[in-house]
């Protein structure tokens, strides 16, 4: 099969869940939830799990429940030490250079802290568009329209010629209601089925050869 586009998640896909990076952007949404709606842990816990299964992004829960402000949380969450718990990944480097086609970050998350990421793994050269929750207007994974905005930012491909990676089901699996090929990074639990399945970014082009021929 020919493919015409990589979407790439960026949280415990481009970097190994054990690096602490997204515990430490979850503790602070606790933080930020405890502080500005004024609860305890334990129903901040449960806040963030239900808006987290209901919206898919605690952000938009807390939008269309609290009218928070975006952005104060964005910056907020995001601000955590990127530098002190990943490193310049080389495999990874190696890796998405030998992608003959675009390479496209669709994250849930912020730009600036997107940028970090990348910055830090090495890999920001090798990137040809970031796709950031501003850019999705708030729209975030696994909402269609996410998905939508997201194609046609990346200049609308068909969408039977992407294929996305990513750490969570329900965002894969949305991706293929649009008919997009899918490959789940890790051990996480899969209601359904994927295209491929991969314990770690690094084995992307192993089980997809077909996007280092393009």
């Amino acid at each position: 099969m020919e493919f015409t586009t990589l979407f790439l998640d960026l949280d415990d896909t481009l970097y190994p869940h054990t690096s602490g990076l997204w515990e430490a952007v979850g503790s602070r949404i606790q933080s930020y939830i405890e502080t500005r709606l004024k609860v305890n842990a334990k129903d901040a816990s449960h806040l963030r799990a239900k808006y987290l299964d209901q919206f898919g992004t605690t952000l938009n829960g807390l939008m269309h429940h609290h009218q928070i402000d975006p952005m104060d949380y964005l910056n907020y969450v995001h601000d955590v030490p990127v530098e002190d718990l990943i490193l310049p990944d080389p495999e990874l480097q190696t890796m998405l250079a030998s992608i003959t086609i675009p390479r496209v970050i669709f994250t849930n998350a912020h730009l600036e802290y997107a940028v970090r990421v990348l910055k830090r793994l090495g890999i920001s050269d090798l990137i040809a568009q970031i796709i950031d929750i501003l850019a999705l207007d708030f729209s975030n994974k696994p909402n269609p329209e996410a998905y939508q905005r997201a194609l046609a930012l990346a200049g609308s491909p068909s969408s039977t010629t992407c294929i996305l990676v990513d750490d969570r089901y329900p965002n894969l699996s949305a991706a293929a209601e649009f008919g997009m090929k899918t490959v789940l990074v890790g051990d996480g639990l899969t209601e359904g089925t994927v295209d491929y399945t991969i314990e770690q970014i690094h084995d992307l082009t192993k089980a997809v050869p077909h996007l280092v021929s393009g």
